[in-house]
């Protein structure tokens, strides 16, 4: 564990480390905020936020605007990077794959298996050193935007009693049904397409164990809505399952983090009321 930065913000600390993850095989760098109760030593609870395609643990901490909120309910925020990276990971010339596009799941075809365990670092080896090095308490939860929105639905779904909320803005609901999920899932887990319905939110909602509302924001105005998006698809699911969703379509609102940013307070609200339970 390595200190990458670290910064006064709002009474507490937005840090960032760097660390080699035994995963993923790599060094990971994640984003740390530590609201003013944490910094005295006072146990706090996790906000895990996982992101879209093509951004670092940067994109969060600098343009969310979430260390107000994070100040504001007392929580540890955690921004992770979305792939392993490095000289040695494998890579493509398509944002949408590769470092930078891992879909938080577990891979298992060559080459990307032996670095793309993506799915094991969020839920298993990244929450155990949080836990560990910092002043976190066992209380978790779980949100995020695109391909991170995807990655928190289904790291809450697959996990039971692992996390206490998830939320997501703009989140790739069904991998398995369109044509970023498509091409990513071929590349990371072959042919068998049955294999990756374990990796779809749609396809999950109607197995799990444990029901935890879901909040999803999604601009009107994104230009990814109709053909990636497709949250229609989850309410769908979650309807024929009896499990407890609300999506909000924001009129004139695009994929951007200026969508993110003027819509994180409520999240932030939604979250603190269940990690406080």
């Amino acid at each position: 564990m390595e200190i990458v930065e670290s910064h006064s913000s709002y009474g507490g600390r937005q840090e960032v480390w760097k660390h080699y993850s035994e995963t993923l095989k790599c060094e990971m760098r994640f984003g740390i905020y530590l609201p003013e109760y944490a910094l005295r030593g006072q146990r706090r609870p996790v906000l895990y936020w996982l992101s879209g395609l093509t951004c670092t643990e940067q994109n969060f901490i600098t343009k969310a605007g979430a260390q107000k909120f994070a100040a504001q309910h007392q929580l540890i925020v955690v921004s992770l990077d979305t792939s392993p990276r490095g000289n040695a990971v494998p890579d493509d010339d398509i944002y949408y794959l590769g470092q930078g596009a891992s879909f938080y799941i577990n891979s298992t075809t060559s080459p990307w298996a032996e670095n793309f365990q993506m799915q094991d670092y969020v839920s298993m080896e990244l929450p155990a050193l949080i836990e560990s090095y910092f002043p976190a308490s066992g209380r978790r939860s779980i949100f995020g935007h695109s391909m991170g929105g995807h990655g928190a639905l289904v790291t809450a779904l697959r996990n039971p009693g692992k996390y206490r909320s998830v939320s997501a803005f703009s989140p790739i609901v069904a991998p398995t049904q369109v044509p970023w999920g498509k091409k990513a899932f071929f590349a990371y887990l072959g042919m068998d397409c049955e294999s990756w319905k374990v990796w779809d939110a749609v396809e999950l909602v109607g197995k799990a164990k444990e029901k935890l509302p879901i909040l999803i924001d999604q601009g009107g105005a994104d230009e990814f809505l109709v053909e990636q998006l497709r949250p229609e698809l989850l309410t769908a699911a979650c309807n024929a399952a009896d499990f407890p969703i609300e999506l909000r379509i924001q009129p004139g609102y695009d994929h951007s983090y200026y969508f993110i940013a003027s819509f994180i307070g409520e999240h932030f609200l939604h979250h603190s009321i269940a990690l406080s339970k």
